[in-house]
Order: structure tokens, then C-alpha cells, then sequence
């Protein structure tokens, strides 16, 4: 089992900046791949960055390059999301997710996923 604890959610004014954290404890090592998803209201639950634990490669989706930068801390065991120049629509929660994952974009390749941090942006 895993467990993971997102922090760092909030209000924010658009143009404005926060940083999640994804903390991992228990059978970390059985994982490959953290991610960062997000579901707005009426929405489906949708990818917005990932980062592999060894190589550090790293993925965004597209609505977020060059405003988002996902960073990990192996002894930590924590991963982070830096969000910049936030827009209205990315108001959502923001799940972080653990696995052995082979396409990290994919929610259904993650088999733990977090409560959940509440990131609303207000214009």
C-alpha cells in the first residue's frame, strides 16, 4: 500500500502563483511514476503533469507548458507541483497519484491516488 497526502492548495487571484506537495509513505518503492490530475466540477478527471522517480523524465499537458514545472525529492519522497500565472480555468481539485505506470498521462495506470487539494483561481 501507499499513501499519499497532497497540501498546498488555496484562493488565488489569476496571474497569481501556489505550489502543491505530494507526500508518498509505505510501498514507495513498487512505484514508477507520480502524477498530477485534476477534476473540475462536471468534468472529467484530467492529466496535467507527471515525473518519473528514476530518470526524472517529466510530462504536462499541454494547457499547462511553461506555467507548470512538476519537480520530485526522492528522500523526501515527495513530489511538487509549481503553479504559475494561474487562470480561472484551472480552478479544480488536484489529486496526486502513484504506480508503476508505462503511460503516465493515463488515470487508470495509477493505483494510488491522494484525497485530493482544493486549487480555486479567481479572476
Amino acid at each position: 500500500q501507499v499513501q499519499l497526502a497532497e497540501s498546498g492548495g488555496g484562493l488565488v487571484q489569476a496571474g497569481g502563483s501556489l505550489r502543491l506537495s505530494c507526500a508518498a509513505a509505505g510501498r514507495t518503492f513498487r512505484s514508477s511514476a507520480m502524477g498530477w490530475f485534476r477534476q473540475a466540477p462536471g468534468k472529467e478527471r484530467e492529466f496535467v503533469a507527471a515525473i518519473r522517480w528514476s530518470s526524472g523524465s517529466t510530462y504536462y499537458a499541454d494547457s499547462v507548458k511553461g506555467r507548470f514545472t512538476i519537480s520530485r525529492d526522492n528522500a523526501k519522497n515527495t513530489v511538487y507541483l509549481q503553479m504559475n500565472s494561474l487562470k480561472p480555468e484551472d480552478t479544480a481539485v488536484y489529486y496526486c497519484a502513484s504506480g508503476t505506470v508505462l503511460n503516465p498521462t493515463k488515470p487508470r495506470e495509477y493505483d494510488y491516488w491522494g484525497q485530493g487539494t482544493q486549487v480555486t483561481v479567481s479572476s
